[in-house]
């Protein structure tokens, strides 16, 4: 005899004669028989098929790297993408290249006895915007002489230009390589005139830009940072070194390509003078970060290159101050590669640093009489500074916006604390994705804040997607945006 089955369930109740169905698409034969006197009958026999739907599709998780946002329009994405940085590259390349088809076909003589100016010419220029003293003297010149009272439309493109430099050190760069090209070819079109040293020497010099150029792409420069230290910067230097001149007295000084070289010399040289290994102190409020203390107080926007040795791989943080009085200054070191994993792991009390510190895009935010700043995570370290000090000097000039996991703990009571002492909560939103349960509408808490702060720029530093998202969230809400740059 057939046994009934009895299922308790807490929430529905009592179920009776429960089947359950297999999960495929599969179909289930049921039959079903009465009995009399303990024999079948056979005229009740009923057979019934039962047919389980196909399970429904499970939803596809989003590639890794890939955005989950809704992307921006093809026109806006090239809008970004071609920026002033691209600008610039795409003015002196062409300009040069102009030069060389002009001397090439022969209807520009100048270059054919100066080539060697040119070419100088170029690298001289590649260097000097790349200078740490130059910059801050750029910074300091339109921070100056523009700020607040000039229209919005200038001093966003003061700020443009300057965190967009590094296309004219590229584009002079590459430039600089065509005429070395150009000069090598009129050696070698007259060598029964000129000695072999000097042609061997003109091709080791060009193998030696071509390394430097190609150590200096974005891929290599952000998966291989030693490589592009070792090529790009100290390559460059060597290059400098191989160019002659026929010193007969006096008639060196009259030399385009002299000075050139001389000026080279100079700015590549400043920096590498104000190299100190100086005290540091080092917390780790967790596995992920480590907070590092250095003496004297620092002005907003500046970053700080530090290393554990005296010439090789220097890496760039924003620095936290709460202005040029006081005691102290912090790095937040995010731990990525083996050089941060060593702060946590060996934390030192000494380090290297150049005391010649560099400005970043965030130098300018005093330009602007209003403004949001938006970081994730350590960008923080790039952020901070500028929303203390700057709120300092005119009451509620930012907005900040930091979206973090269990930032508290992760970042520890220093970095805490300066928020709380420096900003009031009306004046941030520090969104805890751990304790929210993810990230927010980035773009939605941007909006408000910038129509509620009545603020003329967005600041962002961020990862690569986040800036992506950002940059073209406020390009198509007309919100003018600076970005992080992978360019230093």
């Amino acid at each position: 005899m057939v046994e009934s089955t009895t299922i308790v369930d807490p929430e529905k109740g009592m179920l009776d004669n429960v089947i359950s169905l297999p999960s495929t698409n599969a179909r289930l034969s049921l039959t079903f028989v009465d009995f009399k006197d303990g024999k079948p009958a056979a005229d009740s026999v009923t057979k019934t098929e039962v047919t389980s739907p196909p399970p429904a599709p499970a939803p596809k998780k989003p590639a890794p790297g890939k955005a989950t946002w809704k992307r921006a329009s093809r026109w806006t994405r090239f809008l970004i993408w071609y920026n002033t940085y691209r600008k610039f590259f795409t003015i002196v390349v062409t300009f040069n290249a102009v030069g060389v088809l002009l001397a090439g076909l022969d209807k520009w003589h100048y270059p054919r006895r100066t080539t060697g100016a040119l070419a100088l010419g170029n690298l001289y220029v590649a260097i000097l915007v790349r200078n740490e003293l130059f910059g801050r003297f750029l910074y300091l010149t339109v921070n100056t002489l523009f700020a607040k009272w000039t229209p919005l439309w200038f001093r966003l493109a003061c700020t443009s230009t300057l965190q967009h430099l590094g296309g004219i050190h590229s584009g002079c760069g590459v430039s600089g390589f065509a005429w070395l090209i150009f000069r090598l070819s009129l050696i070698f079109m007259d060598q029964r005139d000129e000695h072999k040293v000097i042609l061997a020497t003109g091709v080791i010099t060009t193998i030696a830009v071509v390394f430097t150029i190609m150590s200096a792409f974005p891929w290599v420069r952000n998966t291989h940072h030693n490589v592009f230290e070792r090529h790009h910067r100290f390559l460059g230097c060597w290059d400098l070194g191989t160019h002659s001149w026929n010193p007969h007295g006096v008639q060196v000084i009259r030399h385009q390509d002299f000075w050139f070289a001389l000026g080279m010399t100079i700015f590549i040289v400043i920096p590498w003078l104000t190299i100190r290994k100086v005290k540091v102190d080092v917390e780790i409020p967790s596995p992920k970060v480590a907070v590092l203390k250095f003496e004297r107080g620092m002005q907003q926007g500046l970053l700080a290159r530090i290393s554990r040795s005296a010439v090789m791989e220097y890496h760039a943080f924003g620095i936290i101050s709460e202005g040029t009085h006081a005691k102290y200054h912090y790095l937040i070191c995010g731990v990525q590669g083996d050089f941060t994993k060593s702060l946590v792991n060996d934390p030192p009390t000494h380090i290297w640093t150049r005391q010649l510190k560099f400005a970043g895009v965030s130098n300018t935010s005093t330009l602007y009489k209003r403004g949001i700043r938006v970081c994730t995570g350590t960008g923080l370290g790039a952020a901070l500074s500028t929303c203390i000090q700057v709120c300092h000097a005119v009451r509620n000039l930012r907005y900040l916006i930091w979206i973090g996991s269990d930032q508290e703990k992760t970042f520890g009571p220093t970095i805490s604390g300066l928020i709380h002492r420096h900003i009031g909560p009306e004046r941030y939103c520090l969104w805890d994705s751990k304790q929210r349960g993810g990230r927010p509408d980035v773009m939605k808490l941007v909006k408000e804040a910038y129509a509620a702060w009545n603020a003329e720029v967005v600041f962002i530093t961020s990862n690569y997607q986040g800036n992506q998202e950002i940059m073209e969230g406020c390009k198509e809400a007309g919100i003018p945006a600076f970005g992080t740059l992978w360019d230093f």
